[in-house]
């Protein structure tokens, strides 16, 4: 059919690339369009694209181009370009998806119909690296020696990976999610369906994020959201405000990159921007290396922001040359973004957007800082550490104090250290510990440490060899980094080798001081000092004669141990000598930050990159060595205690559903304020008094083979007996707290996976009566599958958490909300009477609806659905029902 926004498909040609077709928004000769902020463009790109007159309508397009007066009101639908899964939420998906294949062929319907509509990829190496590494450490226990079996000998994911279409399963043993989305899986301008278009993305957790920083849009959603994604449906999405952050001033030169993040991060975290967009422009934003920007982005949980969006510009691209692009598709790249004004230019201030409101942080202010001498949450600016020190000897003995009096605060004690002699005093350093745990999301910070070990060495400064110096790397990439830069050997010369990679120096692993050292501290009783950056430095941890320590940033430890002492003014005194006499001081040798953003993209990400595409290429020998079914239907194991076919599509047919009243409903519970998705599915270790384990039990397992209800994830018998099985839960109806509930037609109280078994074999429904803020917490698809498969029909509550609500929605639950001013206690509820709500059979959204109890008394309540896609949900019985239905002849 003709599309609704044809005449705007236009052409991108040149001699260095075939021709590409793509959707032109600028020809709809629209002026708003040039005063969208950069991530709104993105969204009316999609908007344009994908609009087919049912899930996305013309007149999404009016209300994004309306931004300015919509923003707040008006509902868009968004279709991402990817979806991006980890293993724990991706193994539930799958199941689902294989056991709809299985309700389909049921009906003699093709069973390789059923595929994920948008590009999904799922990674294997998100929470099970963690696990692996755990129980490898504990000699592979048989636990998890059994979740791999079950798992992966049942080759679930490598069964998906052949059986779908549009399903990416990347193998163990590659890297993290996030890292594979920023550094292999990101492609900026997607190319699909005859169209190149901006690349975008939801995914399931919340530092989705991070890839704003690349001028890509995405963030977290539930798992039951991005299921719905997978199989052809939009993101409802409120228009959000965006708050343009404007950058301006020039950055400290001590300031490292940790520094410059968490200093924007405090800035708009004071600035209240929760819920909204942030989107970034001035001049200070070319100072920011592309790793800073997916830093800033991936704090946007820590600010409460949605996403946290940096255009592309010529920085990215110089990343991109390193990193995902060939020489023809930057090309294309930047002509495309160039074409459709997504390319931001700082110099041009006719590009400047309109913002809901703009805030102005100067990176001036940002100030380089260490923690101490005995608290991290006691920060000192490096431009103080002298005063301050002085300050701490003459405090009383306390968190920030040694009691040193006037006349021995400059005592100096020499000592014989290798047949040299040497002078202590207070506020000598005598560790110094260059630790990277901490600092491995950004190497910038581990570069800058070489960079100003390299020109140290060469300016002829040197570390006095008494001074305990370690280098501990989080990790082989950084070793490896460290080396391919060049900076390794001349850390090495100032006393920085690599020790080991594990916990040392902040657990107190420090190899002991020289006698000399430590009997000339007693001596004088002095306040010596350990400097490192990790993140722990309690007073005396390091050593017992250390009282003073200072966490710092990785070229700060170095600069200390050169200069040996932490009283010193690093602005107006130097460093040390060198061979010819003259000072240096520490400006002369720290590296600019475009030093280190050169080393960094020209060197290190280059190589990283080149490693990451060479195990890509190679794979995981281990998912190799994995055997799986070539068929359309996955060949589920009765045995397994891990992987089952679910229950959702029992039976389904093609009648066309209308809304039934909910007639005669007990509460299965009746919870006060605050309920979170832990309290409903619990993600933790199975108790042996549960029904879970009663279950495993019966299939002959021991409790130390039960697990954790997480690992399990892709058993529905296990988790359903695991809904409201916190110890946590408190339920009014049995007045104390525990997984128990009143089974009211007896007054037996039980387990509610027990409760809810009799009232579902007695055919009774079920609701759940609940306070404010109902399913905060953590995005969990099993808090709403969980109470589906219980039968509850509704959950009646005074306010819910936004992403949980919508995951009612999607399992056919209605989210139903008390009216302004009541609730529970105010409409005089004890939670024993029977409920009826009156659905009519022309539901609309936000529709008050009437519910009566048993003892002759009605209230109102708010129907949460938003869109008519929510109805059509609820209708079906939920999103997977919904599709299902769809395919069925």
């Amino acid at each position: 059919t003709e599309h609704p926004f044809g005449h705007l498909i236009d052409t991108l040609q040149s001699e260095q690339y075939e021709e590409r077709r793509y959707f032109n928004p600028q020809k709809l000769s629209d002026v708003r369009y040039e005063k969208l902020p950069f991530c709104m463009r993105v969204l009316l790109e999609s908007t344009i694209r994908k609009c087919d007159g049912f899930y996305i309508k013309t007149d999404d397009v009016s209300s994004i181009l309306a931004w300015q007066k919509q923003q707040n009101q008006a509902e868009v639908a968004f279709s991402p370009a990817r979806v991006l899964l980890q293993d724990f939420t991706g193994i539930p998906a799958m199941v689902d998806l294989a056991a709809m294949r299985d309700a389909l062929a049921k009906q003699g319907v093709d069973p390789n119909l059923v595929n994920p509509r948008c590009p999904t990829d799922l990674i294997v190496d998100h929470s099970l690296q963690i696990d692996y590494s755990k129980w490898q450490y504990l000699f592979m226990k048989q636990t998890f020696k059994q979740y791999l079996s079950l798992v992966f000998h049942n080759s679930l994911l490598q069964w998906c990976s052949k059986a779908f279409k549009n399903i990416n399963v990347v193998p163990p043993d590659i890297n993290t999610v996030h890292q594979l989305n920023l550094e292999y899986l990101c492609q900026v301008v997607q190319e699909g369906e005859g169209f190149i278009y901006p690349d975008s993305v939801v995914g399931t957790d919340s530092h989705t994020t991070m890839i704003n920083g690349l001028g890509i849009l995405g963030w977290g959603v539930g798992g039951i959201e991005s299921e719905a994604v997978m199989l052809g449906q939009p993101v409802s999405l409120t228009l959000p405000q965006v708050v343009g952050c404007k950058l301006v001033g020039t950055i400290n030169p001590l300031a490292t990159s940790i520094d410059i993040v968490l200093g924007i991060t405090k800035h708009l975290r004071q600035a209240g921007i929760g819920g909204k967009f942030v989107e970034f422009f001035g001049p200070g934003v070319q100072q920011l290396s592309a790793p800073d920007r997916t830093t800033i982005a991936n704090m946007c949980p820590e600010y409460n922001a949605t996403v946290s969006f940096f255009p592309v510009d010529d920085i990215t691209l110089q990343h991109f040359k390193h990193t995902i692009c060939s020489e023809e598709k930057l090309v294309v790249l930047e002509d495309y973004l160039k074409a459709i004004k997504l390319f931001r230019s700082y110099g041009d201030q006719s590009e400047e957007p309109q913002y809901s409101e703009v805030i102005e942080m100067n990176l001036s202010s940002i100030v380089p800082h260490v923690s101490g001498p005995k608290r991290p949450q006691d920060r000192v600016a490096v431009t103080c550490m002298k005063e301050d020190f002085i300050n701490c000897l003459n405090e009383k003995v306390g968190f920030k104090g040694f009691h040193i009096s006037k006349e021995k605060q400059a005592t100096q004690v020499p000592f014989l250290h290798e047949g040299a002699e040497y002078n202590l005093a207070h506020g000598s350093v005598v560790i110094a510990a260059v630790i990277s745990c901490t600092n491995n999301c950004n190497p910038s910070v581990m570069l800058a440490a070489g960079l100003l070990a390299k020109k140290a060495v060469e300016a002829g400064l040197m570390v006095k060899p008494y001074i305990r110096t370690s280098l501990v790397p989080g990790g082989g990439t950084v070793t490896h980094y460290l080396n391919t830069s060049g900076v390794l050997p001349y850390l090495r010369k100032l006393g920085f080798e690599v020790v080991g990679y594990g916990c040392a120096t902040c657990v107190g692993n420090t190899a002991p001081l020289p006698e000399s050292v430590v009997d000339a501290i007693k001596q004088g009783d002095l306040v010596a000092c350990g400097v490192l950056s990790g993140n722990r430095h309690l007073e005396g941890r390091l050593c017992d004669c250390v009282r003073a320590n200072y966490l710092a940033s990785p070229p700060l430890v170095v600069a200390y141990a050169i200069a040996g002492t932490v009283s010193i003014d690093l602005e107006t005194e130097p460093l040390g000598v060198n061979s010819e006499g003259k000072d240096v001081y520490l400006r002369d040798i720290w590296p600019s930050k475009e030093e280190v953003n050169h080393t960094e993209e020209n060197i290190v990400i280059a190589s990283m990159f080149k490693e990451l595409r060479s195990r890509m290429e190679k794979g995981s020998t281990f998912w190799n060595s994995l055997e799986s079914a070539e068929s359309a239907l996955f060949p589920w194991d009765p045995k397994s205690t891990y992987i089952r076919c679910p229950s959702f599509f029992s039976k389904l047919s093609k009648e066309v559903c209308t809304p039934q009243s909910i007639e005669g409903a007990y509460p299965l519970l009746f919870l006060g304020d605050k309920v979170t998705t832990d309290h409903i599915s619990p993600a933790g270790s199975i108790a042996r008094v549960s029904a879970a384990a009663k279950y495993l039990q019966s299939k002959r397992l021991t409790p130390r083979e039960f697990n954790s209800y997480g690992a399990r994830r892709g058993n529905d018998a296990v988790m359903t007996r695991g809904t409201f099985a916190s110890i946590k839960l408190q339920n009014r109806l049995i007045g104390k707290t525990g997984p128990k509930t009143l089974h009211i037609p007896s007054g037996q109280t039980l387990d509610v996976f027990e409760a809810a078994e009799r009232y579902q074999r007695d055919g009774v429904p079920l609701i759940i009566l609940a306070g404010k803020e109902y399913g905060s917490g953590s995005s969990r698809d099993w808090a709403a599958k969980g109470p589906y498969l219980l039968g509850v029909r509704a959950v009646i509550a005074e306010s819910f958490e936004k992403i949980h609500w919508n995951h009612l929605v999607g399992m056919g639950i209605a989210p139903l909300q008390f009216l302004p001013g009541q609730n529970a206690d105010s409409l005089e509820l004890c939670g024993k009477e029977r409920f009826t709500i009156n659905i009519p059979q022309e539901l609309i959204p936000r529709q008050q609806l009437i519910v009566q109890m048993s003892t002759g008394k009605s209230f109102s309540v708010m129907a949460l659905f938003e869109n008519d896609m929510d109805v059509a949900f609820f209708r079906h019985g939920g999103i997977l029902k919904y599709v299902a239905r769809s395919l069925l002849p």
